[in-house]
C-alpha cells in the first residue's frame, strides 16, 4: 500500500511540476530499493508484517522518493520544478521523524528492525538533500554530510569494531536532527551564499565531532 502511494506521489509531482523521465527513475529506484531493504530486514529479523510505526516509516520513505525524483530532476533541467517543493516535502519527511517513534512507544512495538530501518531513512534523506545542496547552492564538498553514515557502515566492513551497538546519546540525536533542519532550510535556495556556506559548515563541523567521538569510543572499547 506504501508503495502505490509513493507512486502515486510521484505521479502527483509530475503532474504539478513537470517532472520528467530523470525524476521518475530516481523516485522509482528509491522506492524500490527502500522496498527491498526493508523486505530484507524483515527476512533477518524474521519480523512480521509491518508494524504501524514501521507504516510511518514507509510512508517517510514515499516522502523521501519524492524529494530524491525532485532533486534528479533539478539535475538534469535545473530549474525544472519550484525550489520550494523538495524543501516542503523533506520538512515533511522530517515531521514524520517525530512520530514513528511515538507511534513505537505507543502501540509498544519498538523493535531493532524498526529503529534500524528509522536510521536508515534519515541517512537517505540526508544524502538526497547534500546532493541538492551540492547541485544548486554551495558545491560538492556538502556530500560530505550526507555521505558521513555511509562512509562509517564501509569502515565498519574494515574495523570489526566500529559494528559494535553504540549507547543511547541525547548529543548524537541532536547533531543528527540538525542536519536535517540545515539542509531544509539550504533546499530552497534563497539565503545568501555566506550565510548558507556557514549553514552547511557548522552542521558538517557538528556531524565530524559526532562521528569522530563515536568512532574513537568504539575504537578505545574494542
Amino acid at each position: 500500500m506504501a508503495a502505490v502511494a509513493s507512486f502515486a506521489l510521484l505521479a502527483a509531482l509530475s503532474a504539478g511540476t513537470g517532472m520528467g523521465a530523470a525524476g521518475w527513475i530516481a523516485g522509482a529506484v528509491c522506492i524500490a530499493a527502500t522496498w527491498f531493504a526493508y523486505t530484507a530486514a524483515q527476512h533477518r529479523h524474521r519480523a512480521g508484517p509491518a508494524s504501524p510505526a514501521d507504516a510511518v516509516t514507509l510512508a517517510r520513505t514515499g516522502l523521501i522518493a519524492g524529494v530524491a525524483a525532485l532533486v534528479a530532476d533539478g539535475l538534469v533541467v535545473p530549474g525544472a520544478s519550484p525550489s520550494w517543493w523538495p524543501a516542503g516535502l523533506a520538512a515533511a519527511a522530517l515531521a514524520l521523524d517525530t512520530v514513528d517513534g511515538a507511534v513505537a512507544r505507543r502501540t509498544r512495538t519498538a523493535s531493532e528492525l524498526g529503529a534500524g530501518f528509522d536510521m536508515e531513512a534519515d541517512a537517505l534523506l540526508l544524502l538526497v538533500l547534500s546532493v541538492h545542496a551540492a547541485a544548486a547552492v554551495l558545491g560538492w564538498w556538502v556530500l560530505a554530510i550526507g555521505l558521513m553514515r555511509y562512509v562509517f557502515a564501509a569502515a565498519g566492513r574494515l574495523v570489526p569494531r566500529l559494528r559494535a551497538p553504540l549507547p543511547p546519546s541525547d548529543a548524537r540525536r541532536v547533531v543528527a536532527a540538525l542536519q536535517g533542519l540545515a539542509l531544509v532550510a539550504l533546499a530552497p535556495g534563497v539565503l545568501p551564499y555566506p550565510v548558507a556556506a556557514a549553514v552547511a559548515a557548522g552542521a558538517l563541523a557538528l556531524l565530524l565531532w559526532s562521528f569522530g567521538r563515536d568512532t574513537a569510543r568504539l575504537l578505545r572499547s574494542g
